[in-house]
């Protein structure tokens, strides 16, 4: 079966590519794709991890048809409950009706809650295990990991982590499954931007969690349920979620404004070639109003220095810069030099809201804090100019502040 990927003899990737849709969860642009992936044992008893979204339910039942035949599926195990990766259990019901659905108790609630599923189920705990024949499943509950009801199963034969979201990234696969067939630097951003804007909220249960893994498991290969399936280095992923999970960043600095006419953007570029002037090469330069969100929050994710200037907008901050900012207040930013500037023609507004917002988060204020009244004159700009050289000196001085 061509359309099947073999992770082990007796375990199969019957995942499916998504290039259709644009954003995911009506969020996040999608401009390389997306995988789901489902994953069926074939031992004395079939279980199947995972389904796919409901769009690709025929593509899933005709690869599990592929390789099992005219047999049946004992189980389904659900991870995670969420759509993307649950809907099309009631197509797997009419296919395989006697097969039972085992999740835990608030996998269960979701299950009857989006589909009213109730039948065929069994309730499972942390630590339970399910016995296939020649192998057993350890469930692994994993609330918060990135809902509440998202758990891990871990196969004990082949030592194969299938762990629900959690070490997954965007983009679909393209021919390939596994982390010895890319380059993963080609994958590392999007992995990075789909952890920061998805997962990145529960850095310190995923930090938790990833210290419990380490300490209970030996695991050879990690299947998830968006991206590449590890297998020639699984502690990377799990090295760098855990990096990202504590907010700990390289050196380099996030410049980010919001301008309608111009003049928040000069006062941007200067900081910017400041920054370059004294010693910062890695510096990202966006227009808050033209770059999709995620990928500034990706970058934002990645490097331990944020600029953050905004013009006034009737009487409050640009409406695309207040966005960005409560996006990273319920993603308790922490760990950061941080530097902020306004701009205003006739009432101010946007640096009161930027020096709420670093009382807000958990990062090391640099001075100058900017305020320009119309155009910025010279002193602006050589203040803006000061406050790059800050910024730069913070950062290099320590990389985590």
């Amino acid at each position: 079966m061509y359309n099947s990927i073999k992770l082990t003899d007796n375990v199969h990737w019957v995942g499916v590519n998504d290039k259709e849709t644009d954003l995911f969860e009506s969020l996040w642009p999608l401009p390389e794709g997306i995988a789901y992936n489902s994953y069926i044992i074939e031992d004395e008893k079939v279980a199947l991890i995972d389904t796919v979204k409901i769009n690709y339910n025929d593509t899933l039942i005709s690869k599990i048809k592929g390789i099992i035949g005219d047999k049946s599926v004992d189980y389904l195990i659900i991870n995670h409950m969420e759509p993307d990766h649950s809907g099309s259990i009631k197509s797997l019901l009419e296919a395989y009706p006697e097969m039972t659905i085992i999740g835990n108790k608030k996998t269960l609630e979701f299950l009857e809650g989006f589909y009213g599923i109730t039948k065929n189920t069994r309730v499972i705990a942390d630590g339970d295990q399910l016995d296939l024949g020649s192998r057993k499943l350890t469930f692994y509950i994993t609330p918060m990991v990135h809902w509440p009801e998202t758990m891990m199963t871990f196969d004990e034969k082949e030592q194969i982590l299938f762990a629900g979201d959690a070490f997954g990234g965007f983009g679909s696969l393209n021919g390939y499954l596994f982390d010895d067939e890319v380059n993963i630097d080609f994958f590392e951003d999007e992995i990075r931007r789909y952890f920061s804007n998805i997962i990145g909220k529960f850095g310190p249960v995923v930090h938790k969690t990833i210290e419990r893994l380490k300490s209970e498991l030996d695991i050879k290969m990690i299947a998830s349920t968006h991206g590449l399936v590890w297998r020639e280095n699984p502690n990377y992923i799990i090295e760098e979620y855990d990096k990202w999970s504590q907010q700990q960043t390289d050196e380099g600095v996030v410049v980010v404004y919001g301008s309608m006419y111009g003049n928040t953007k000069i006062m941007a570029e200067v900081v910017a070639r400041s920054l370059s002037e004294h010693g910062i090469e890695d510096i990202k330069l966006y227009d808050v109003s033209r770059k999709d969100i995620s990928f500034i929050i990706n970058s934002i994710w990645k490097y331990n220095g944020i600029v953050l200037g905004s013009c006034t907008y009737n009487n409050e901050i640009f409406p695309p810069m207040e966005y960005l900012l409560k996006s990273l207040e319920i993603r308790n930013l922490k760990n950061r030099v941080l530097g902020i500037f306004g701009s205003y023609s006739w009432s101010g507004g946007a640096l009161d809201r930027l020096i709420e917002f670093k009382d807000l988060v958990t990062c090391n204020i640099t001075e100058p804090m900017i305020e320009s009244k119309f155009s910025p004159d010279h002193d602006n700009l050589e203040k803006c100019y000061e406050l790059g050289k800050n910024v730069a000196e913070a950062v290099k001085a320590n990389n985590n502040c």
